[in-house]
């Protein structure tokens, strides 16, 4: 690492390393996110286009599936074009206004993906352990106090941190070890006294990731003794069936996350490009991944794609 003994002060220019150590291989990187990006804009872009025309489809599990998917759309438009300047056009520079722009937007998005996760989690535990109260309960404005909340608990977390990146003063380098502007990774190229920045990036962390997931696992547990106080198979079957997509969409946002955290604190160094790497699979693989699995799995929104794929009448 750099010496601050030759430190710059705060540019206003920053360089984007894409993934260090692996440049040579960018362009056969760039051929996976480009995949990515066109899966993931058709599968969003698609399933809200179903939700809204189809009125049988507004029910609160698919109008929250379809805020999930606008925000899937949000996070890989914020980041995959930026990452494929990186590696087609060696697009590097990033001013510090785009810089601490994409620092508050980037993960924003994450973290509203998250509190839809857990709201939809909430969908499930009412479905199943509170039926007949489900519509009272999950009526139209209770969602969009839901998606309020959503949005100013994003707001509360992540806006201090373009305000703290901003009062660094002094940086080893004007490179940073990263494919966007990532706030930890701006925190590790400063000098001087860091530890207050490094402690609100876990907050960060712990209030909105952490929480969410901690009520995740408290709303399926209900749902799980819930279900399994049901004396017929078949309704078991049926209730637990209702939640298999979601189980898979949560498996696969929370996945890379909980396995950073995890190697960290048991003291696992990982390579940096093997880091740099897993934490582009945040943002890249719950966007494709989320469309498929409700539409592989969720027999309303295959049935009405397979109505426009083959134009069959209604």
């Amino acid at each position: 690492m750099t010496s601050c003994n030759n430190s710059i002060s705060q540019p206003e220019v920053f360089i984007l390393a894409g993934i260090p150590g692996l440049e040579s291989y960018h362009g056969w990187f760039s051929l996976p996110f480009f995949l990515v990006f066109i899966i993931a804009l058709i599968g969003n872009v698609t399933i809200v286009f179903i939700i809204h025309a189809e009125k049988s489809l507004h029910e609160p599990m698919f109008l929250l599936l379809a805020m999930l998917s606008v925000v899937d759309l949000s996070l890989v438009s914020a980041t995959v074009p930026r990452v494929l300047g990186i590696f087609w056009l060696d697009a590097k520079e990033i001013n510090i206004n785009g810089c601490l722009t994409q620092m508050f937007f980037i993960p924003s998005f994450y973290v509203m993906e998250s509190g839809i996760l857990l709201a939809m989690a909430f969908d499930r535990f009412v479905a199943i352990c509170n039926p007949l109260r489900y519509t009272t309960i999950l009526a139209n404005n209770s969602l969009v106090k839901m998606g309020l909340a959503v949005i100013a608990r994003t707001m509360v977390v992540l806006t201090p941190a373009p305000i703290l990146a901003k009062t660094l003063t002094r940086f080893r380098t004007n490179i940073i070890p990263y494919s966007y502007c990532a706030y930890m990774a701006m925190v590790q190229i400063a000098c001087g006294d860091i530890f207050n920045y490094i402690v609100y990036g876990l907050m960060v962390i712990l209030t909105s990731i952490g929480t969410d997931l901690l009520f995740i696992s408290l709303s399926y547990g209900m749902i799980l003794r819930a279900v399994f106080r049901i004396p017929s198979w078949e309704a078991r079957h049926k209730a637990l069936s209702t939640c298999g997509s979601h189980l898979c969409v949560i498996a696969i946002f929370y996945s890379p996350v909980v396995f950073s955290v995890l190697a960290q604190t048991f003291g696992y160094q990982m390579p940096p490009h093997f880091q740099i790497i897993v934490d582009n699979l945040y943002f890249l693989v719950p966007p494709m991944i989320n469309p498929l699995v409700y539409g592989a799995r969720t027999k309303q929104i295959r049935e009405h794609i397979l109505q426009v794929l083959y134009c069959h009448p209604k």
